[in-house]
């Protein structure tokens, strides 16, 4: 009777294997689960990113205002009929040599 009892609770052991230290374990889930989050919490970071450019390529394709501002700010581009006027810091030496056109 005793080794019967053995013999069982061996073979729940070999049963019990697989559930938490095979291939599809308890354990594998989890941690794939973790992944998952992980993988959504990037992945809303780049929707929100890619919202913000797409709304962006918006302005710039209905309108020269967003244009013009990127003109103004990121090139240094003025129009026909202003004045540019630069202000120079204290102690800071100005260019030996300015282009015009």
């Amino acid at each position: 009777m005793r080794g019967l009892a053995w013999t069982l609770a061996v073979l729940i052991l070999l049963l019990q294997y697989p559930l938490w230290l095979g291939k599809g374990s308890w354990l594998r889930v989890w941690e794939l689960e973790r992944d998952i989050a992980a993988q959504k919490t990037a992945n809303q970071a780049l929707e929100t990113r890619n919202i913000q450019l797409a709304a962006e390529a918006r302005d710039l394709h209905s309108g020269y205002d967003a244009l013009d501002e990127r003109a103004r700010f990121e090139l240094g581009m003025v129009k026909a009929n202003e004045v540019f006027f630069h202000v120079m810091e204290p102690g800071i030496r100005p260019p030996t040599e300015v282009k015009r056109p």
